[in-house]
């Protein structure tokens, strides 16, 4: 059977087919568009044998041209209600293997055998930021991300020190990772429309964390203290986080006590925390 690409009205006569509706409380979007589906491919360079997560795939627009670019793809999928339509789409598609699950408490390392891995998504937006979080802190195999989110989501993923944009899951993003957005995306290309453009950001781990600190818990602990209260010095902003001394501690890792999270970079925060370890 010809694997097919489905198109705003396939996807809606699809849906209207298996009594499916889209759900506000799941952030679904579906993707309706072949022509962003191939590129979503091309972006993430996924050819024959490359290996694919793929969390939400929804109706399955973007996983029939993973499958048709010759991926393996594991598709993880949490509404039971899809789960026939998805079948539906794909079972002719080629090597795609349907999860049903939660990927906020799915064991995701031990859905995927020895890497890497690509995750390729079009993620729920309300739900994309602590998924792609996740994935960087416990699922180590994969490797490369190409995901669509909300464009002010992506934007965060991909600031840097000075940028508007940049924030904690900025400076986790870096610590983990490169990344950037590759791409934005209209939102006539979706079923239903969102009200809001969406980007496409391409993550890339590091082969090692971008600096190294004995304890990175605690130094994303002071980095969302310090993005907590944004708009307060870092000696305010702090206070609580460091429980002792905060100017001295500030100072001690050569760093402003009248500064803002905003301008400190990575090296500044591991900075913090051995100071933060050590006896003043």
């Amino acid at each position: 059977m010809t694997i097919v690409s489905l198109s705003p009205a396939g996807v809606r006569a699809l849906l209207e087919r298996h009594d499916v509706h889209p759900s506000r409380a799941l952030g679904q979007n579906f993707l309706a568009d072949a022509n962003t589906a191939r590129r979503i491919v091309r972006l993430a360079d996924v050819g024959p044998g490359g290996r694919v997560l793929e969390i939400g795939p929804g109706v399955g627009s973007l996983t029939v041209e993973l499958a048709r670019a010759g991926a393996r793809v594991v598709a993880l999928e949490l509404d039971r209600y899809l789960l026939p339509v998805l079948e539906d789409v794909v079972r002719d598609a080629g090597d795609v293997r349907i999860v049903s699950g939660d990927a906020m408490s799915t064991d995701l390392d031990a859905l995927l055998d020895d890497g890497p891995w690509h995750l390729v998504s079009n993620l729920p937006y309300n739900l994309a930021t602590p998924l792609i979080m996740r994935v960087l802190d416990d699922v180590p195999r994969v490797t490369h991300l190409l995901v669509m989110v909300q464009r002010e989501v992506g934007e965060r993923l991909a600031a840097r020190v000075g940028d508007d944009a940049y924030g904690a899951v900025s400076v986790k993003v870096a610590y983990y990772a490169t990344a950037r957005v590759v791409a934005t995306v209209p939102p006539t290309v979706f079923v239903p429309r969102p009200h809001v453009d969406s980007a496409l950001v391409e993550i890339t781990r590091r082969a090692h964390p971008a600096v190294d600190v004995a304890d990175p818990r605690r130094m994303f602990e002071l980095v969302r203290a310090g993005f907590g209260q944004r708009r307060k010095m870092l000696r305010g902003a702090l206070r609580g986080a460091l429980g002792r001394d905060t100017v001295a501690v500030l100072q001690e890792a050569g760093i402003d006590p009248g500064a803002r999270a905003e301008t400190l970079t990575l090296d500044d925060w591991a900075a913090l925390v051995g100071a933060a370890t050590r006896d003043v």
